[in-house]
């Protein structure tokens, strides 16, 4: 039996449980943008580019240059979904291509810069890849939670323009929407969402809550609206139970909450069936 009165009473639990639940939130609906334009591969670019800018902030920390790996890592891969587009835009690039390009450059450069240390900051790099919910400090849950409302509020002002834009691009441009500057935009949403949520997923798995719960909503969703909402729902159902699964049974955070939603997307594959 699971205590969660005992759970909770730890404060490093409680912070995790926060973390989760902005998670919960902002990647389903970011995700649902993406997924239905065919871009759901682009949370793991931008995964492998923040764990480039991870990198690159515990190489500069090495050399007694203060910089906070997660602002580091904010930055490069923001630069990086900028990357991505300017690529599919003034180039003959598919946006597959580009997407592959900016992923193995930014893993790529992840590992050169762990290698000029000598792997020194490899133990430090871990929990950043895996996730860890004992690391979650109230700092990080503060700029998770500023910028989970910063995700949202955009969405909420721009949800018009992003629906038209990832549905159809061509009537969007038409009718007089700056299709290129949103399509920016969602991709920036993107790596802020990506960055926020690797503090709980780390960067191997934070993709998948971009995907997973938005698949799930797809199954039974009568509208992109609903998509949203029932896309929301199972990521923090999710969240939820995979971090209390964690906790009760000392698993990894990251891989419980994938795993858990794989499950509901499963179930409700069965059921629709």
């Amino acid at each position: 039996m699971i205590d969660i009165a005992e759970m909770l009473s730890y404060r490093f639990m409680r912070l995790a449980l926060v973390a989760g639940l902005c998670v919960g939130l902002v990647a389903p609906l970011v995700g649902s943008f993406l997924v239905h334009r065919g871009m759901a591969l682009i949370g793991d670019t931008l995964a492998h580019s923040a764990f480039a800018g991870v990198a690159v902030g515990l190489f500069l920390g090495s050399l007694n240059v203060g910089v906070s790996p997660y602002l580091s890592a904010l930055v490069v891969a923001v630069l990086a979904a900028l990357a991505i587009q300017v690529l599919a835009e003034r180039t003959d690039a598919y946006g597959d291509v580009s997407m592959a390009i900016v992923l193995s450059g930014g893993f790529a450069l992840g590992s050169v810069l762990i290698s000029l240390v000598d792997g020194g900051i490899a133990v430090g790099i871990d929990r950043y890849l895996f996730g860890s919910l004992a690391t979650v400090t109230a700092d990080n849950v503060s700029v998770m939670v500023v910028l989970s409302a910063f995700v949202v509020g955009v969405v909420a002002v721009t949800r018009r323009q992003l629906f038209a834009v990832t549905f159809d691009e061509t009537a969007a441009r038409v009718s007089g929407i700056p299709v290129r500057r949103y399509n920016r935009l969602l991709v920036v949403l993107t790596a802020l969402v990506v960055v926020a949520a690797m503090q709980i997923m780390g960067v191997v798995l934070v993709a998948a809550m971009l995907v997973v719960p938005v698949a799930t909503a797809s199954l039974v969703a009568e509208s992109f609206r609903q998509s949203l909402g029932i896309g929301v729902v199972v990521g923090e159902i999710a969240v939820v139970v995979g971090i209390t699964l964690s906790y009760a049974y000392g698993l990894a955070a990251g891989g419980t909450i994938v795993l858990t939603a794989i499950g509901a997307f499963v179930l409700v594959s069965v059921i629709v069936r």
